[in-house]
């Protein structure tokens, strides 16, 4: 199920561009002509791709302790349900709101790498970027637990973290802003992109045998990745 792990990335990249877009414009130029400037954001998105295949790793290995207890079925189950009732009850962009004190802390961390201009600092942003609650990247965690197994996890983060490369790459280097129209209607792929993993995920744990989709995880059926 890698290829969700990338649709979800890509499609959702808009929402990221929407809200750390103005950090990826806002990254200083480590000097050192165009090959820093373009080095210093590719560092940026390595740290930041970094930072989830690490949440893979932790949620790869719950959900492994899952899988040997022998509920892995319905982790996926449950994983698919709490994406699509997120989508339902809190909306898109509202899931990070409790956890103001934490998004403080972190933003504090992001202002004082802002103001060096090193290749390390232009790293170390991406990797603090990471951190900051996002409900894309709890639907992506949710894919990651659901994979049973800590390099299925790890796999699935990074490739996440992957299909949003494209579009917060181009960002950082055009130094421009999507046009508001393009986003507002592109915005829209965001919550179809997460309900079609969680009904994937849904559709996985209840194992029907559909090849791919819902494969006989009791019997090994089909690769599941």
């Amino acid at each position: 199920m890698l290829w969700t792990a990338f649709m979800l990335g890509f499609a959702g990249s808009l929402h990221c561009a929407g809200m750390c877009g103005p950090l990826a414009l806002a990254l200083p130029h480590p000097g050192r002509g165009m090959a820093g400037f373009v080095g210093g954001r590719v560092l940026y998105q390595v740290g930041r791709v970094t930072t989830y295949i690490g949440m893979g790793l932790v949620f790869g290995l719950v959900g492994r302790s899952l899988a040997l207890a022998g509920v892995q079925r319905w982790v996926s189950v449950g994983a698919g349900l709490l994406i699509l009732s997120g989508l339902v009850v809190a909306g898109w962009s509202g899931a990070a709101a409790p956890l103001t004190s934490w998004v403080n802390r972190v933003k504090g961390w992001l202002g004082v790498l802002l103001k060096r201009r090193t290749m390390g600092s232009l790293a170390l942003l991406g990797l603090v970027n990471g951190l900051l609650p996002c409900g894309l990247v709890y639907a992506a965690c949710a894919g990651a637990a659901a994979s049973g197994e800590a390099w299925g996890g790890m796999a699935y983060m990074a490739v996440f973290g992957l299909g949003t490369v494209p579009m917060m790459l181009g960002l950082g280097l055009s130094g421009q802003a999507m046009p508001v129209a393009w986003r507002f209607r592109l915005q829209r792929l965001i919550p179809v992109s997460v309900g079609a993993v969680g009904i994937l995920l849904v559709l996985r744990g209840l194992a029907l045998g559909i090849p791919y989709i819902s494969p006989d995880l009791a019997t090994g059926a089909c690769c599941t990745h």
